[in-house]
């Protein structure tokens, strides 16, 4: 019997790269980029050292994960993105900026947390808007469902952060719900919801754009805990609160 075949969140179109990301391509990869393989990825050893390390899937054009790079020579950060263009464009930046503490993949982000990634690697999750894939019909192509939410909890060291934002909000209203329903994780919010937009985000051209057109912004924050009957208590205790505050 055939394994059903996973929907992908993403679709791969024969966008456009400029010629400098070309060559980014050709000669930075070697410096920053990780092959594709089967084996559990040693961070310490690409990166040459033991430190906090933090990965953005989906990371567009680098605005993000490039700032933090820069601003945070201590952490050492990880970049998953599927389109080449990106990571081109994050390529430049990292050798303008003559990064240390930054390594990207360029391949589907499910498969390489699956396979190559070990369970509690990573100190904070990010993922800034993801494709909403807004269309009914496509609402089985989001990124952010029960399962993929699970294996980032495994991902994460006890204490870990995800965070994640959308500028659309039916799908900050499903991440809230799966998120929520994780028993790994606990969210930073009191009442459950969304939290203030993190300092350290800049705003990303998807973030711009949606601004343009009215759009609202969510953010939302958990940390990776072990489930105790205590925090099962706070758990149900914060689930009153919102209850009553909603009546």
């Amino acid at each position: 019997m055939q394994t059903p075949r996973r929907i992908r969140s993403f679709v791969l179109r024969a966008g456009r790269t400029t010629p400098a990301q070309e060559r980014a391509l050709g000669e930075l990869w070697p410096i920053y980029g990780i092959d594709a393989g089967e084996a559990t990825l040693d961070l310490a050893a690409v990166f040459g050292r033991k430190a906090p390390c933090c990965v953005e899937i989906g990371f567009g054009a680098g605005e993000v994960i490039g700032s933090l790079a820069e601003n945070n020579p201590q952490i050492d950060y990880l970049g998953i993105e599927v389109h080449r263009a990106g990571v081109g464009r994050l390529l430049l930046r990292a050798e303008h900026s003559r990064l240390k503490n930054l390594r990207l993949i360029c391949q589907d982000a499910v498969e390489v947390l699956r396979h190559r990634i070990a369970d509690q690697t990573f100190d904070e999750v990010l993922i800034f808007f993801p494709d909403p894939w807004h269309k009914k019909r496509h609402h089985k192509r989001r990124l952010i469902e029960p399962e993929f939410v699970s294996l980032i909890a495994a991902k994460l060291r006890v204490g870990g952060i995800l965070r994640l934002a959308t500028d659309w909000q039916a799908y900050a209203e499903q991440m809230l719900a799966v998120c929520n329903g994780e028993p790994a994780l606990r969210s930073l919010s009191r009442d459950l919801s969304y939290v203030e937009r993190p300092e350290f985000r800049p705003a990303t051209r998807f973030e711009r754009r949606g601004e343009r057109l009215g759009h609202g912004v969510w953010d939302l924050a958990y940390s990776r805990g072990e489930k105790t009957a205590a925090n099962a208590v706070d758990d149900e205790l914060d689930r009153q609160r919102g209850e009553n505050d909603a009546g």
